[in-house]
């Protein structure tokens, strides 16, 4: 069970956190609510629903194995992370000692591994076994105006978007992480038809086996709820932006999808 199915909630019930966010006076009790309008987000945008996931599985081998289309999707993919491990730097209102304490843990198991190894390292290396010729180095990974003119217009928006959200409200920061795990896994197991090894690389054998996403998942939750007991006026923006970087996440699975249609296309095969 992923942590998004780990608490449900009706639509009643999320109509009335909405409502209860947009009061003149907010109550700061709505915030005991945030888990279960996180976990709906989530639910009504999981990416292992998204057609890009299953349609990978299924590609021919050849066209699978295809160095040019498997660098396509590491640079969309990792963009995308990229922007969301970036932007975790610039989130507000965690500035007490004991909230910067817990902030940096998260930034450790990101950019912190052990050897100097970090996330994106892992990311780039495991596509990089399987024969991906990857368009950007590296390094070449940075601010988001200077990524985005490499990338399609669904996925420089959402890495444009990550920073802006990210810096103005800790509800973007709930949904991924909420949202993450569930498309590791189905990234994995996609990839893993292809090419058995992939579940052992350690972008995904480290996350998975020391559950580092949903723990991830379930810190950024109770630390943003900490934050909205003391300013419930933060809760409205706070389930807006999350439910806007959802939505631009779905474009980032689209704009992957459409890199198998052309990969397709080239090899001459019906999508």
């Amino acid at each position: 069970m992923n942590v998004s199915e780990q608490i449900g909630v009706s639509g009643r019930e999320l109509g009335g956190l909405r409502a209860a966010a947009q009061k003149d006076s907010p109550d700061p009790r709505a915030a005991q609510g945030l888990p279960a309008t996180i976990a709906a987000i989530a639910a009504a945008h999981r990416p292992s629903n998204k057609p890009f996931f299953a349609r990978l599985a299924s590609l021919p081998g050849n066209i699978a194995r295809d160095p040019r289309m498997l660098g396509e999707l590491y640079l969309a993919y990792q963009a995308a992370m990229h922007a969301t491990r970036a932007a975790v730097y610039y989130l507000p209102h965690l500035d007490s000692p004991a909230l910067r304490q817990r902030k940096l843990q998260i930034f450790v198991d990101d950019d912190g591994l052990a050897n100097g190894d970090t996330h994106h390292y892992q990311l780039s290396r495991a596509f990089r076994n399987i024969g991906a010729i990857c368009p950007l180095g590296d390094e070449d990974f940075g601010e988001p105006d200077e990524l985005a003119p490499h990338l399609d217009s669904q996925t420089a928006a959402f890495v444009r978007l990550a920073r802006t959200l990210y810096g103005r409200s800790l509800g973007p920061w709930c949904i991924v992480e909420t949202m993450s795990v569930d498309w590791m896994r189905a990234l994995a197991d996609a990839l893993a038809v292809h090419f058995p090894g992939m579940a052992s690389e350690p972008y995904f054998a480290d996350c998975f086996d020391q559950g580092v996403e949903e723990r991830h998942a379930l810190e950024a939750v109770a630390v943003t709820q900490l934050v909205l007991e003391r300013r419930p006026e933060y809760l409205a923006v706070t389930i807006e932006d999350a439910k806007t970087m959802a939505e631009a996440l779905d474009g980032v699975w689209a704009a992957m999808d459409a890199i198998l249609t052309a990969a397709v296309e080239r090899h001459g095969v019906d999508p």
